[in-house]
């Protein structure tokens, strides 16, 4: 028993100390050095051999001592090595699982215990030192197992160590950078002026280019945030550079004004494009098939790395800074990227700080790309305002900023609708294991039905069914409404209401009212010349019999063009329809129609009522949704017989009796 304790205490002790020594350095000097993440690999190593190594003489240690009948130096002894065990079990969990959030308490429990074990340790010695021996069933009870060769050997092994962090520290600072700031594609052109990035409204820091590898990477963000990753994979962020209509519409833009002008579009669409360099003549655009702009979009990194804003005009008005890099963070190599995720999970806090900058939280993130704004430098005619949901949702009851609308008060952001808390596993999820989803939901229907992507497309639906937008159906109350001549006790209560019913042969006038309820922007909003909103009114009698109807499709799925749509028609200098969204030739637009939040919308409908009706007649109304119109996405999606799925937004219906009219009453 003694020589098995003599045997192992002299092992344990100098890991013990790296160990200790590695681990009280990362908690005293904080920051994102190299050096220190070193230490946390040496500290990693070192526990993970102290705890092979603890566990046997902490067994046979026990066993020895615990005939001694020396109460108090059994119970700090037993104390210290409960909350030695307790350390290795919250390490043990660091290690595996990381720094969990909604576990984050057990990281600072085991830095707490770590800051307990030395005073406990230190008195149990001191009380087995200095305190009077009792009987025993042993005959010895003190033992010194470490001598002065052992002493020198523990320091030998903190020297050691502490020699080869500073020599991996200076050997990863004398490598070259990884990361290149020049562009891609060389020789770069500047057609609109000096600024690389320009007619983007994108700022890097020092306006540098930036290496890809900053840029891209979702994949990898994936290894720990797989639901997140999966949502992202699934939205229309991911998808924003691949998506066939942006490959046309970029590669109409190109064809017509040169590469270099897709920098207007790829700021918002495929930052990766943009940024690292390749949007100048020989290289290739984010809509470029088996790229990596192609394949990443709107990447983790393309809204994580905002750092600032440079202004609400949007057109990708944002400032860009990459994250500060882990340890092999710039190799693709499998067993470096394991490393790299391994230093992130166990010491995330600057993983933290580069991924939840403030103002990724703010609306005002969001304005830099659904802003958008064109002047005289693409379009060769002047300054022109497009889509602007920012300044919609400011003038919106939802910014705090008005109070004329009928709906409540409560600030409500753009995440909140489109990156809502969901249920999920995730690192990052909540003490209510709730994660914000990065399914990005909006009113694209089109990208998940061609990709046959259910989920995304059925919680898209989910979306715009969810009561944002209602409609009604105003009864046709009439002043002449007969009245029965029978008495009426007054006791029975007389009803203010007056009766509603349509003569037979009469014109009938039924109002509809669209209210923006709860959609924090106009309804319509996004690509409103290219989405398709209408309503669709039907009259049909007690037989089914239509009697008036207005919004129909034809034979082509085409909308009726006498429906009322609620979309934007936008023209050329010539005042010709710019129907390809071609927005280089758009000057303005010849027709508007939306519904601003909180208002509502009254559409009038006129219709004679038949003879041969039979009571009664029921109305139906509906709030129509298609994403292209018919002639855009045969168009930009290059096939003539496609017809894309159209959404029902809101119904309303109501039943009208019929009256043949009193002779006395013509």
């Amino acid at each position: 028993m003694i020589q098995k304790e003599k045997t192992l205490a002299p092992a344990m002790t100098p890991i013990l100390l790296i160990a200790a020594f590695s681990g009280y350095i990362t908690q005293l000097i904080t920051g994102h050095y190299i050096w220190e993440q070193w230490i946390y690999l040496m500290h990693s190593l070192a526990s993970i051999a102290l705890t092979f190594l603890f566990i046997p003489y902490s067994v046979v240690h026990f066993r020895r001592t615990s005939g001694t009948r020396r109460p108090i130096v059994s119970i700090t002894g037993f104390i210290t090595a409960c909350l030695v065990y307790a350390l290795i079990l919250t390490g043990l969990q660091t290690l595996i699982q990381g720094q969990i959030e909604a576990l984050r308490w057990v990281y600072t429990t085991h830095i707490y215990i770590s800051y307990l074990i030395p005073l406990l340790l230190g008195a149990h010695l001191l009380l087995h030192r200095f305190s009077k021996p009792g009987k025993s069933l042993n005959t010895r009870t003190t033992f010194t197992f470490l001598g002065k060769k052992d002493g020198r050997r523990c320091i030998k092994a903190l020297l050691i160590s502490s020699v080869i962090i500073v020599a991996l520290a200076f050997i990863h600072e004398a490598i070259p950078d990884a990361y290149t700031i020049e562009p891609v594609v060389s020789p770069y052109e500047y057609p609109y002026g000096d600024h690389p990035f320009r007619p983007s409204q994108n700022e890097t820091v020092g306006n540098k280019f930036i290496d890809k590898r900053q840029l891209a990477g979702s994949d990898k963000c994936g290894a720990c945030h797989k639901q997140i990753f999966d949502e992202w994979s699934s939205s229309i962020h991911s998808q924003a550079a691949s998506d066939k209509s942006y490959v046309t519409n970029i590669s109409l833009l190109a064809d017509k004004k040169g590469l270099a002008s897709t920098r207007y579009c790829e700021g918002c669409h495929s930052p990766v494009a943009l940024m690292s360099g390749q949007l100048t003549k020989g290289g290739t655009h984010g809509g470029t098939e088996n790229t990596l702009a192609f394949h990443e979009g709107v990447g983790c990194m393309s809204c994580h790395g905002i750092d600032n804003i440079s202004h609400l005009k949007g057109v990708a008005s944002y400032i860009f800074k990459p994250q500060k890099d882990y340890l092999f963070a710039s190799s693709t190599h499998i067993l470096s990227t394991k490393l790299t995720n391994f230093l992130i999970r166990i010491h995330p806090d600057e993983h933290r700080l580069d991924m939840a900058r403030p103002v990724i939280k703010t609306t005002q993130v969001c304005a830099t790309c659904h802003v958008q704004f064109m002047d005289k430098d693409m379009n060769d005619w002047g300054w022109v305002k497009m889509q602007d949901e920012y300044t919609a949702w400011l003038n919106s009851q939802y910014s705090g900023q008005k109070g004329d609308n009928f709906n409540n008060q409560t600030i409500q952001r753009c995440q909140d609708c489109h990156f809502p808390l969901v249920s999920g596993v995730d690192p990052s999820a909540d003490n209510n294991q709730m994660i914000v989803s990065h399914r990005s939901l909006g009113s694209n229907t089109a990208i998940p039905w061609l990709n046959r992507d259910q989920q995304q497309l059925k919680a898209t639906t989910r979306f715009l069914q969810a009561d944002k937008i209602r409609v009604d159906i105003d009864l046709p109350w009439r002043k002449d409404a007969t009245q029965s001549e029978k008495y009426i006790n007054s006791k029975n209560g007389i009803s203010s209401q007056t009766p509603y019913y349509l003569y037979l042969g009469e014109q009938a006038d039924i109002n509809v009212t669209v209210s923006n309820l709860s959609v924090g922007h106009n309804f319509p909003g996004g690509t409103t010349d290219i989405n398709e909103v209408w309503i669709e009114i039907i009259a049909r009698d007690a037989e089914n019999n239509v009697i008036y109807s207005s919004g129909n499709l034809d034979a082509d799925n085409n909308v009726e063009e006498q429906a009322y749509f609620y979309r934007t028609i936008a023209v050329d200098r010539f005042g010709k329809h710019v129907w390809k969204h071609d927005l280089f030739n758009m000057v303005g637009d010849s027709y508007k129609n939306v519904i601003p939040p909180g208002k509502s919308d009254v559409v009038n409908y006129s219709f004679l009522v038949p003879y041969w009706v039979k009571s009664s007649l029921t109305v139906t109304a509906t709030v129509r949704y298609r994403k292209f119109n018919n002639q855009y996405s045969r168009w930009a999606l290059q096939d003539e017989n496609i017809n894309l799925p159209i959404t029902d937004i809101a119904r309303a219906a109501t039943s009208i009796n019929i009256r043949k009219k009193p002779e006395a009453a013509q």
